[in-house]
C-alpha cells in the first residue's frame, strides 16, 4: 500500500526518471501527486450518435475505425481518421499527427471527445480530439463503461515536460495511486471543526476531486465548490491559519518594552500636529499606543491610501518611544522616500528638540561613519534610512521602535533582520523606570506601513502575524482627483491642458514606462520625450527630467527644484511612485498607461491631489489595449478608492503577483485561491483561533496535539510560516 509520504517514484508507471520530471513541479511524494488537481473538468457522460451531432458542441462519440491516412499540406502534415456508426461517418484530424500512423486498425472501437466542426463541404469533423482505443466490437460496451476517458466526468490536468506527461497520463497514474493508497488515512482536523464545516473524510475527498461521482454538478466542479474541493481547500487554509496563530502566540510570549504614554508624550504629540487629525488617525494612534503599552512587542500593519496621513501617525508613535528614552528607526525602500521622510521629520519634530539623522547608501563614507557613531552612542533619536540601516556596521544604543514604510518592497527576512537590531540582552522597560535610564533591550516594537491597500483576504496570509490598522479617511481639504482616459492621438489637447494649469500657477508630472528607447518596443521613453517636450512643446516653460539612472545628487537636485517650484513640469519614470509630496502639482499625465499595473497607476496618481486645488490625472494609451488593461483603466476612471482598486488588482493579477514580485515568506497554495475562497479563509481563521484557545469540551487535548504535530511535520515545510519548537 502507498502512504502519503511515499516517494512518488514508487507509484506504478512512474519510476526514477519520470520522478525527476515531476520534481520540476514540486511533486516529490504521493501526497504531492494527489494534490496536483485538475484545472478543469469535461463532461463525457453521454456518448452521442454521429447523426445527432451539431456543429459547435463538445461531444463524446464511440465509433468503429473505418480507415486512416497521413497527408501533407503546404503548412503541416495532418493525420486523418474516419470512424463510423452504421452508415454515419465522422472525420477526425490531428495536426502533426505522424505519431498516430500505426495506432489505429480497421474494426477497432474508439472513444473520441472534442469540439464538433463543419468543414468547407458541410461535413462534420472533430479536430485534435481526445481518444481512447476500447478494443474490438465484442467488448467495446464493457470497456466503455470501465474507461477513464469516456462515460464519466473527466479531470483535465496541466501537462508537464513539454507535453511528455499528458492529462491522460495523469488520469491513469493518479487513479493507480488512489487505488493503492492506504485506506487508513488519519484526519488531522479536529472532529468539532469537521462537524462545524460538514467536511468529508480526506480519502473520500481525494477520490471525488479526481474522479467525481456520477451526477456531480459540472458547475460546482469548475468553481471548486463540491464537498471534495471544500474539504481540501479548507484543510490547506486551516493549517496555514494554525501556523500564523501559533506565530502570534509566540510573539505575545516574547518580552517587549512597556512604553508609558506620559503626559509629556501626549503634550508633545499635540504640539507637532499641523492640522486637526481625522477620526481615523485618532483611532489608529489609540490602537498603536495601546499596543506599545503592552508587555509583548507590537507587530502592527498600518494600511492607508495615498494621502491618508500615515506618516504623521508614525511620527506620533515615534514620539512615544523617544519620550521613553528609546531610539526609533524608520526604514524606506528608496533614497527619495527616505529623504522625503527626513525633511518631513525635521520640519515637524526638530523644533521640539528631537535629534534626527538620515543614513543612505549614497552618503560619503566619512559622513556615514559620523552618523553610525551618533546612532551607536544614542545621540540620534530618530534614524531614517534605506537598506543601509540593515548593515552590520549600524549598531543602535537602545532601539525601541522600528517603522517600515512601503513594506511590500522589502523581503520578510529584511523586516526580521531589522527587528533583531536591539542592544545587548537585559530586562524590558519597567513600569515606573526613569525614561532616560531605559535600556530598551527587549524586542523592539514594529510598525509596518503601506500605501498599497491590501484586500483583507491577502492581508490575512501575507501579514497574518500582524494586527491591522486602517486609515480610511483623507485629511480635510483634499478634493477627489478627476481621472480621464484618452488615446495618444489626442496628445495636443492634453499638452494644451497642462499649459493652462501651469499658466494658472500649478505644476505637472508627465510619466513614461521606460527611461530610454528600445528597438524591441515602441514605447515612448522618458529621455527622448523630455527632449521633445522641453525644446518644442513646452519650450517656454521650465521642464525637468527624473529617472532611476540619474546620480543620487542629481536626483535630489531635480526633486528639490520641483518641490520649490523652480521646475513647472517634471518628466519622470515610476521613480516618483512613492514619497514625492508636492502640493502644488495638480496634473499627472501617464503615457502608455495600459502598460502599468493597477496598483502602480493608483500610486502614481497619489502624487497629485495633495493640496486644496482640484487635480487631474490623464491616462494616455498608445496602440492596442487588451481587455485586462481596459478593465484597469476603467477602474482608475471610476474610483479613487484604493481598496476597491486593490480588490480588482488582486482579481486580475492573482495574489502571487499582487505586488509585482513575490515576497519571500508568502504561502504558495496548492489548492486554495485567496480570490475565490475568501469565506473559507475567514472560517479557517476563526476555527484555528478556537482550536488554539486550549482544550475544552468540544476539542480534546489529544486532538490539538495531533493538529500541531501535523502543522510541524507537514505544513511547515510547505509554507515556511511556522517556527515552533
Amino acid at each position: 500500500m502507498l502512504e502519503l509520504s511515499t516517494p512518488v517514484q514508487y507509484v506504478k508507471g512512474i519510476g526514477p526518471k519520470i520522478a525527476e520530471l515531476l520534481a520540476t513541479k514540486s511533486i516529490f511524494t504521493v501526497d504531492d501527486l494527489l494534490h496536483y488537481l485538475p484545472f478543469r473538468y469535461e463532461d463525457r457522460l453521454n456518448p452521442r450518435g454521429i447523426s445527432e451531432l451539431r456543429p459547435g458542441e463538445m461531444a463524446t462519440v464511440i465509433a468503429e475505425v473505418r480507415n486512416s491516412g497521413f497527408f501533407r499540406t503546404r503548412k503541416m502534415p495532418i493525420f486523418q481518421l474516419i470512424v463510423g456508426q452504421g452508415r454515419s461517418k465522422l472525420r477526425c484530424l490531428w495536426f502533426h499527427g505522424g505519431y498516430l500512423q500505426e495506432k489505429f486498425k480497421p474494426g477497432q472501437m474508439i472513444a473520441l471527445y472534442g469540439k464538433v466542426e463543419e468543414d468547407r463541404s458541410g461535413e462534420l469533423q472533430i479536430v485534435q480530439p481526445q481518444f481512447e482505443i476500447l478494443g474490438d466490437d465484442t467488448d467495446a460496451d464493457q470497456k466503455a463503461s470501465e474507461s477513464l476517458e469516456v462515460g464519466r466526468i473527466i479531470p483535465i490536468y496541466e501537462a508537464i515536460g513539454q507535453g511528455r506527461l499528458t492529462s491522460r497520463w495523469f488520469r491513469r497514474v493518479i487513479r493507480t495511486a488512489l487505488e493503492n493508497l492506504t485506506p487508513d488515512l488519519p484526519d488531522p482536523i479536529p472532529a468539532m471543526v469537521r462537524s462545524n464545516l460538514a467536511l468529508i473524510p480526506p480519502r473520500q475527498a481525494l477520490w471525488q476531486i479526481h474522479w467525481p461521482e456520477p451526477g456531480e454538478s459540472l458547475q460546482d466542479l469548475q468553481s471548486a465548490r463540491t464537498p471534495a474541493h471544500i474539504r481540501m481547500i479548507f484543510e490547506e487554509l486551516f493549517f496555514v491559519e494554525i501556523g500564523l496563530e501559533m506565530k502570534r502566540k509566540q510573539q505575545r510570549a516574547q518580552t517587549g518594552i512597556i512604553f508609558q504614554l506620559s503626559e509629556k508624550a501626549r503634550s508633545a504629540i499635540k504640539k507637532i500636529l499641523p492640522f486637526h487629525p481625522t477620526d481615523a488617525q485618532r483611532r489608529v494612534l489609540k490602537e498603536i499606543a495601546e499596543d506599545m503599552q503592552k508587555p509583548h512587542p507590537m507587530r502592527r500593519l498600518l494600511q492607508g491610501d495615498v494621502g491618508s496621513g500615515k506618516t504623521i501617525v508614525a511620527f506620533e508613535a515615534a514620539i512615544i518611544a523617544i519620550e521613553n528614552g528609546c531610539q526609533v528607526a524608520l526604514m524606506a525602500p528608496t533614497e527619495i522616500l527616505a529623504q522625503q521622510h527626513y525633511f518631513s521629520a525635521r520640519s515637524i519634530l526638530e523644533n521640539a528638540g528631537y535629534r534626527i539623522v538620515l543614513l543612505t547608501g549614497s552618503l560619503e563614507n566619512d559622513r556615514k561613519r559620523d552618523i553610525r557613531r551618533h546612532i551607536s552612542q544614542g545621540n540620534a533619536q530618530l534614524i531614517i534610512g534605506t537598506h543601509a540601516l540593515l548593515q552590520e556596521k549600524v549598531e543602535f544604543a537602545n532601539l525601541g521602535l522600528v517603522i517600515v514604510d512601503e513594506q511590500h518592497r522589502f523581503g520578510v527576512m529584511q523586516r526580521l533582520k531589522m527587528m533583531k537590531k536591539s542592544s545587548a540582552p537585559g530586562d524590558a522597560v519597567a513600569e515606573h523606570a526613569d525614561p532616560k535610564q531605559n535600556s530598551c533591550v527587549a524586542e523592539p516594537d514594529v510598525l509596518v506601513m503601506t500605501a498599497t491597500p491590501i484586500p483583507r483576504t491577502l492581508a490575512l496570509t501575507l501579514y497574518g502575524d500582524l494586527d491591522f490598522s486602517v486609515l480610511d479617511e483623507l485629511p480635510p481639504g483634499r478634493t477627489p482627483i478627476v481621472t480621464r482616459c484618452v488615446s495618444d492621438d489626442r496628445s495636443p489637447e492634453v499638452w494644451e491642458f497642462i499649459r493652462k494649469q501651469v499658466s494658472a500657477g500649478h505644476q505637472a508630472y508627465v510619466v513614461y514606462p521606460v527611461i530610454a528607447e528600445n528597438e524591441e518596443t515602441e514605447l515612448k521613453a522618458a529621455i527622448k520625450m523630455y527632449r521633445e517636450l522641453s525644446s518644442k512643446t513646452f519650450a517656454d516653460m521650465k521642464v525637468g527630467l527624473l529617472h532611476g539612472r540619474l546620480e543620487p545628487d542629481l536626483k535630489d537636485q531635480v526633486m528639490h527644484r520641483f518641490q520649490r517650484g523652480e521646475l513647472q513640469i517634471l518628466v519622470a519614470t515610476t521613480v516618483i511612485e512613492v514619497g514625492v509630496d508636492v502640493p502644488n502639482a495638480t496634473v499627472m499625465v501617464i503615457e502608455h498607461a495600459e502598460r502599468f499595473g493597477l496598483a502602480q497607476l493608483h500610486q502614481l496618481r497619489g502624487r497629485i491631489g495633495r493640496g486644496a486645488a482640484k487635480s487631474y490625472c490623464v491616462l494616455m494609451t498608445g496602440g492596442k489595449v487588451t481587455e485586462d488593461a481596459q478593465r484597469r483603466l476603467d477602474a482608475m476612471v471610476r474610483t479613487n478608492d484604493g481598496f476597491q482598486i486593490a480588490e480588482l488588482d488582486l482579481e486580475l493579477r492573482g495574489p502571487g503577483e499582487f505586488f509585482g514580485t513575490r515576497q519571500a515568506g508568502t504561502p504558495s497554495f496548492r489548492v486554495a485561491s485567496l480570490i475565490r475562497d475568501r469565506q473559507l479563509l475567514e472560517a479557517a481563521r476563526r476555527e484555528a483561533a478556537a482550536v488554539l484557545e486550549g482544550p475544552n469540551s468540544e476539542i480534546s487535548a489529544e486532538e490539538i496535539s495531533r493538529t500541531l504535530f501535523h502543522v510541524r511535520s507537514r505544513w511547515q515545510k510547505t509554507y515556511g510560516l511556522v517556527e515552533v519548537g
